[in-house]
């Protein structure tokens, strides 16, 4: 009898353990699935594993982490920003064309970059807060625009023979790391405070959760969605002269399909469209994630065809691992 009683103890006191293992597993899922991601590409590939191409996948993460950024904010309010792409590639072109009109003081094209993006988020804003046009809609008339406008500032062609000088944003280093990636690391850092500890944050996941309650409580929720549109209009062309500088060059083209990767990014990340839920560590996470797939791929030499099928596979079975995870907890 006391040797059952002992057996029992032991079996209620695993219990508990196991279970908070699980649980711990369970609330970290995408962590685990990344993990795995990267094991295997290291198990395939000994050049995967190496601080150089460590290096590679944070260059190549940075300005997508910028957008990723900014479209959290918008589907935390229950919004969607379909132009990001688009105002890379104007902003791209706007600093590349005041590069070669105006000036090559690397002040002047920042300058045509940051008021692009911010005119086309401001523009986002003012349409989906004070017109209540679908978010969707207003986005995809401004993908559009800004489409054009970037061919129109180009007359249809890329911006070539740009200054040495237009580098400096994308191939300076500080204390060994590039500025896009510093600037990665800082906005990832900033964003995850501003959504914990602030009241602003606060505000966002309020109206996503519920507009109305959120407005009854005082939140003035044009307002917030007005920045958050801004903001998003923001960091697409920060990224977009991170791209160009990285080559030099303004492409009309640039940034294309990178609107539904940030969105997969901060879905990836446990971020609900229809909004209310989601982190800015999840989101870092997702876009982790894709960049690691893009990589590994690459150095596999998978075929480009063949990587857009693999990656939309992994991409909807780690969505569907995190919805069953959530449903557990």
């Amino acid at each position: 009898m006391n040797s059952m009683s002992a057996d029992a103890a032991a079996s209620q006191t695993a219990r508990p353990w196991n279970a908070k293992v699980g649980n711990f597993l369970i609330r970290h899922i995408m962590v685990v699935v990344m993990l795995v991601i990267v094991g295997f590409f290291a198990y395939r590939s000994a050049r995967f594993a190496t601080p150089d191409n460590l290096t590679t996948i944070l260059i190549a993460a940075a300005p997508f982490a910028l957008i990723a950024l900014g479209q959290t904010l918008v589907i935390l309010t229950g919004g969607i920003d379909l132009s990001v792409g688009s105002v890379i590639a104007a902003s791209a072109m706007a600093a590349a064309w005041a590069a070669t009109n105006i000036g090559s003081n690397p002040v002047i094209p920042l300058l045509a970059a940051l008021v692009t993006g911010i005119v086309a988020g401001a523009i986002n804003g003012l349409v989906v807060s004070r017109l209540n046009v679908p978010p969707f809609i207003a986005t995809l008339g401004m993908l559009t625009l800004a489409s054009g406008i970037a061919y129109v500032i180009g007359n249809g062609a890329p911006i070539n023979g740009l200054p040495a000088s237009f580098g400096v944003f994308a191939n300076t280093q500080v204390l060994g790391v590039t500025i896009p990636v510093l600037l990665m690391i800082v906005a990832i850092l900033a964003f995850a405070f501003i959504m914990k500890r602030t009241s602003y944050g606060l505000r966002i996941y309020a109206l996503g959760g519920n507009r109305l309650a959120a407005e009854i409580a005082g939140v003035r929720s044009r307002g917030v969605l007005f920045s958050v549109y801004a903001i998003s209009g923001l960091l697409a062309g920060i990224s977009g002269l991170m791209l160009s500088s990285r080559v030099i060059t303004g492409a009309p083209n640039l940034g294309q399909g990178y609107e539904l990767d940030a969105i997969a990014a901060v879905v990836i990340g446990g971020a609900s469209l229809m909004g209310g839920r989601g982190t800015v560590w999840g989101t870092a996470i997702g876009l982790l994630l894709i960049q690691t797939i893009n990589n590994g791929l690459d150095l596999l030499l998978v075929p480009a065809y063949w990587q857009n099928v693999i990656k939309g596979v992994i991409i909807v079975a780690a969505v569907g691992v995190d919805v069953w995870a959530s449903r557990r907890r």
